[in-house]
């Protein structure tokens, strides 16, 4: 199964990428006119099967376009660049939903066993562990027009879903004892901890503070900061670079000018 699976992959990846896909793609997502020529190529290649594999859904009467599912898997795509082997791309993911601009969700919060508050959030975007990813269609444009400022609506759900299906947060959780994770888990706990503790101090960080919401959180941020930031990120927190450029096999540094 996994070996078909990758040999349709492979086939996908070869197909010529529309001329009004790559409009769209120069267009929309600025990002792309920064890598390489070959990994320009490649990116066009994951896009395709990212289209070809993955359902979307307009909601609150959205319509969706090309526009839309282009922009959406091109900046998607970016955070799988480094993978070579196609037996696996998003395979936990089902769909993606897509609002026309933030939504309002009623939610929940338990102050203890017998108090239950209800009330409602706004909300850019979401990704649930049981394989969909819920972006809000104004953030992701305005997410995708600067590539410096480490706001990216489409990295941070992703990096959500990589961390659901690979259990980047979880090796951090668990400390486990293997020597392939354990640097992983030092390096990423560390660096949460000295990121409350200067907020603590109302010290400024490169690191968005949102990240300090929890560990699931704090990788999705600076998922957003390696891609964006990634020279600043490098200086200032090089070990945290290390493991994030070991994490998705990219070096975004030495082609992202700040």
């Amino acid at each position: 199964m996994f070996g078909l699976k990758k040999w349709r992959r492979n086939r996908w990846m070869k197909r010529p990428f529309p001329d009004d896909w790559e409009s769209i793609l120069y267009q929309n997502v600025p990002y792309v006119q920064h890598l390489p020529a070959k990994m320009q190529t490649k990116l066009k290649g994951l896009i395709t099967v990212f289209l070809k594999e993955k359902t979307y859904e307009g909601c609150a009467g959205l319509e969706l376009t090309d526009e839309i599912r282009v922009t959406i898997a091109a900046q998607a795509c970016i955070l799988m660049l480094g993978v070579d082997d196609l037996s696996y791309f998003y395979d936990e993911l089902r769909s993606i939903l897509v609002y026309p601009e933030s939504y309002v969700v009623k939610i929940k919060n338990r102050h203890d066993s017998f108090f239950v508050q209800e009330g409602f959030q706004k909300r850019h975007g979401e990704a649930w562990s049981h394989g969909n990813v819920v972006l809000a269609w104004d953030e992701v444009k305005k997410g995708a027009s600067d590539i410096h400022d480490g706001q990216n609506l489409v990295f941070h759900e992703f990096a959500h879903q990589l961390d659901y299906e690979y259990g980047a947060t979880n090796q951090v959780e668990d400390q486990y004892e293997d020597s392939q994770f354990l640097s992983w888990a030092r390096v990423v706990g560390n660096e949460y901890k000295k990121l409350l503790t200067a907020l603590h101090k109302n010290q400024q960080t490169l690191i968005d503070s949102y990240g300090a919401t929890n560990l699931a959180e704090f990788f999705a941020v600076i998922t957003e900061c390696f891609f964006e930031k990634p020279r600043q990120l490098k200086n200032e927190h090089p070990a945290l670079y290390e493991q994030l450029k070991e994490f998705y096999k990219q070096d975004p540094a030495s082609y992202i000018k700040s």
